[in-house]
Order: structure tokens, then C-alpha cells, then sequence
């Protein structure tokens, strides 16, 4: 009898186990987290950048010159409630990004970095070309030929800068990997930690603020190049769909058709690398 019971007990004991055992293997296959395939995700942020020296032709009716090393820096806005205000967004730098994950660790998306350009003023900086204004406009002042000639860049000459948004408009790929495990992390619905980097190209649309030769700014979003960039940061992930994104991004920009005045013909060019800091809030869902 006594065996019997034994018998009994031990094999209530191994199925038990091993249902206990699936259970808790179902469980971690079932956690929100740990499949990406199919997922949407969505964020909102802020972003500092700085900017590589750049040359800078100008053209247009009467003059045609090129600046040499011309410095620039972006216009952070700080802390501010702009950032989340519906009517007054567009004022800070900032990024967004929408995007929808082809597999477990791979994602396409789409996204705006809302940057902000400014030339730095006062400085110093050599000049080729030439300027030939009719002596009754105000930048006729300025008349001459330049052959590697230093001018300052003062307001009545020259001001620059694309603080309407130095826009890019990109699409991309990026890939995700979770690192939670290398701290001791196992529920990952709860928090997870994540790798993130990412490649994208697309076009600037900026609306440029110029003031050339005292002439009247053009005033209007308009195409003027494209861009590249790479990125790579990481994602903390909360309670399943919440996140916090911190990443680095490097990119290359070009624009050869940038528009300055009001008069139709007036162009800038440039080209120039820059880095860029940025944090973003977001959300991971599936439809």
C-alpha cells in the first residue's frame, strides 16, 4: 500500500513539474516583447546638432560669389513647452518618426528632423568672385572682384540661415537587438533594453531665412538637396509599449539649390556634414 502511494506521489510530482515547466516556458514566449514582426512604433523628440565649416556660392542678377569656411551652429530652444505644443512644434528643433517592424530586428519608417541652421555672424572669411549691382541698390556698396579676399560677414552683407527648418525628410532602415539579459533583466514586458541602430537618405526642405546684398528674402518651403545619415543609440522600453530613445546621428548634406531672394533667379549652394544629439518618447503597438 504504501509503495502504491509512493508510486503515486512521485508521478504526481514529474507531471506537475513539467506543466509548471511549460507554463513558464509559455509564458516567456508570450511576453509582448519578445517578438517585434508586425509592430508599429511611433516617437516624438528634441535634438542639438553641430555643424562642419561649409563653402557657400552665391548667385543671382548682377553678382556671383563664393564664401570659404563659413561657420555655423543651431538655435536650441531649451526646455520648453513648445515641444508639445500643437500650434508652436515647429519652433524647436526637433525629430519625429513613424515606422513598422519587417521582422523581429528590422524596421522601415519614415521621419522628419527639423533641424535649425544659422551661419555665424562677425566672422571673418575669404571671398571669391564678384559683385556688380547697380549703383542705386544698397548692396552696390559692396562692388568689386574678389580673389581670395577676407570679409567680414556682417548684417548689412550677408545673413543665413534655415531656422524655418533645415527639414529633412528621410526613409530608412534600422535594426533592433535586445540586450536586457546582460543585466539580469528577464521580464522584458516590464523593462527592456535595446540597441538601435539605423541608415536614411531623403531631400532638405527648408524655408531660408537670407538677407543677400540687403536684398528681400525669399519666404517659401522649397526642395534644395538631399541627405544621408547613420544612426545608432539605445531604447529603454517600458511596459511593453513605452519607450524612451537616446541616439547619435551623423549625416552628410547637400544642397544645390537653395533659395535666397525674392528675385527668381538668386541661388545658394553648399554642402556640409553634421552630428546630432537627440531624445524621444515614443509608443510600440500592433493595429
Amino acid at each position: 500500500m504504501k509503495l502504491h502511494f509512493l508510486k503515486a506521489l512521485l508521478l504526481f510530482y514529474i507531471l506537475t513539474t513539467n506543466v509548471f515547466a511549460q507554463e513558464v516556458l509559455t509564458e516567456t514566449q508570450e511576453r509582448y516583447t519578445s517578438h517585434n514582426k508586425g509592430k508599429f512604433f511611433v516617437y516624438w523628440g528634441g535634438n542639438r546638432e553641430s555643424y562642419s565649416k561649409s563653402d557657400i556660392n552665391f548667385t543671382g542678377n548682377g553678382y556671383n560669389f563664393t564664401l570659404y569656411d563659413v561657420e555655423a551652429h543651431d538655435k536650441p530652444k531649451g526646455w520648453s513647452v513648445d515641444y508639445v505644443n500643437p500650434c508652436r512644434m515647429t519652433i524647436p528643433q526637433t525629430n519625429a518618426r513613424i515606422g513598422y517592424y519587417i521582422s523581429d530586428h528590422y524596421s522601415i519608417g519614415i521621419g522628419l528632423d527639423h533641424m535649425k541652421y544659422v551661419m555665424t555672424q562677425n566672422n571673418s572669411v575669404k571671398m571669391n568672385g564678384y559683385i556688380d549691382l547697380p549703383q542705386d541698390e544698397a548692396g552696390s556698396v559692396f562692388n568689386g572682384t574678389y580673389n581670395n579676399v577676407p570679409v567680414v560677414l556682417t548684417e548689412d552683407f550677408l545673413t543665413f540661415e534655415h531656422t524655418d527648418g533645415l527639414n529633412f525628410v528621410n526613409a530608412g532602415v534600422s535594426r533592433i537587438d535586445d540586450f536586457s539579459k546582460y543585466f539580469g533583466i528577464t521580464n522584458t514586458d516590464i523593462v527592456q533594453l535595446n540597441l538601435v541602430e539605423g541608415v536614411y537618405g531623403g531631400f532638405l526642405y527648408p524655408k531660408t531665412n537670407a538677407k543677400v546684398l540687403e536684398k528681400r528674402r525669399h519666404d517659401d518651403f522649397h526642395i534644395s538637396g538631399f541627405g544621408i545619415m547613420a544612426e545608432a543609440g539605445i531604447n529603454i522600453t517600458f511596459l511593453k509599449h513605452f519607450f524612451i530613445v537616446g541616439e547619435f546621428k551623423t549625416g552628410y548634406i547637400d544642397m544645390p539649390d537653395i533659395r535666397t531672394t525674392y528675385q527668381g533667379a538668386d541661388r545658394a549652394s553648399q554642402h556640409f556634414t553634421y552630428f546630432q544629439k537627440m531624445i524621444s518618447f515614443g509608443g510600440t503597438f500592433r493595429l
